[in-house]
C-alpha cells in the first residue's frame, strides 16, 4: 500500500447538503480536492464514503493526516 500525499497543509470549507454522499480522496492525488477523482487507482488507497447528515459547511482534511477522517482535526499544524 502506498503513503498518502498531503494535497495541503489546511483543510477544505465545503457546503454540503444534507442526505448527500461525498467521496472524501484519502491517497492526496486527486486533482478534485477533497473529493476523489480516482486517481488513487493502483495505490491501495481508497476514498472514504461520508455522507452530511445536515446541509452546512464543514472542513474536510487536506493533509490527509486526520484521526477523524474525512473531517480535519487539526492534524495539519503539527505536519
Amino acid at each position: 500500500m502506498a503513503d498518502t500525499v498531503p494535497a495541503r497543509l489546511a483543510p477544505y470549507g465545503v457546503t454540503v447538503k444534507a442526505g448527500r454522499k461525498y467521496f472524501w480522496c484519502a491517497c492526496g492525488l486527486s486533482q478534485r480536492q477533497p473529493f476523489c477523482d480516482g486517481s488513487h487507482s493502483g495505490t491501495g488507497i481508497a476514498p472514504l464514503q461520508w455522507e452530511a447528515t445536515a446541509s452546512e459547511e464543514v472542513w474536510f482534511c487536506g493533509c490527509k493526516r486526520t484521526a477523524g477522517a474525512p473531517i480535519c482535526d487539526g492534524s495539519h499544524e503539527r505536519a
